[in-house]
């Protein structure tokens, strides 16, 4: 069995990482998300509530793409993570060059800790290139419409959370 994991802090989930999810489901028997506890960023969402968020956005992606795609919490390396859920491949979306020089010096600190284990790089659609879930939040919390860049579901968390 092919088991991809796609790690993020996924706070709040955006169009962007719906379509990494919905491509990346494609070239796997299952696919983990990663909820990345990361108490550093001071996320706008609990653990519970991102959980939740991603589970109900990915149940339908599960039914169209038949891939079985579960929701996993971290704290740990994202390289023990993957040994933790099996699997073989880590997915990471890709927006622009910037992104790409992070996640090349990821990809070099991982495989020196486990070289059994690829990392698939996806790049964004171009519609979905500048969703950042950091902007997405900005904008909402200084009055501005996000429903272009989440689901309706997630905006209307993302509202709620902020008291509109």
């Amino acid at each position: 069995m092919r088991i991809g994991l796609y790690p993020g802090t996924f706070d709040p989930i955006t169009l962007g990482h719906v379509d990494i999810i919905r491509r990346s489901a494609t070239l796997v028997d299952r696919l983990v998300i990663g909820v990345a506890i990361n108490r550093d960023k001071g996320p706008l969402f609990s653990l519970e509530e991102r959980v939740a968020m991603i589970e109900d956005e990915t149940g339908k992606l599960s039914e169209e793409t038949g891939t079985e795609i579960i929701v996993h919490p971290f704290e740990n390396l994202l390289i023990d993570c993957a040994h933790d859920v099996g699997a073989q491949m880590i997915v990471r979306g890709l927006r622009a060059v910037a992104d790409f020089e992070y996640e090349f010096q990821m990809v070099g600190m991982n495989r020196a800790l486990d070289n059994s284990i690829e990392t698939v790089f996806l790049m964004a659609e171009a519609k979905h290139q500048a969703i950042a879930s950091k902007l997405v939040k900005e904008i909402a919390r200084l009055g501005g419409d996000v429903s272009k860049f989440v689901t309706p579901a997630v905006n209307a968390k993302l509202m709620a959370k902020l008291d509109r």
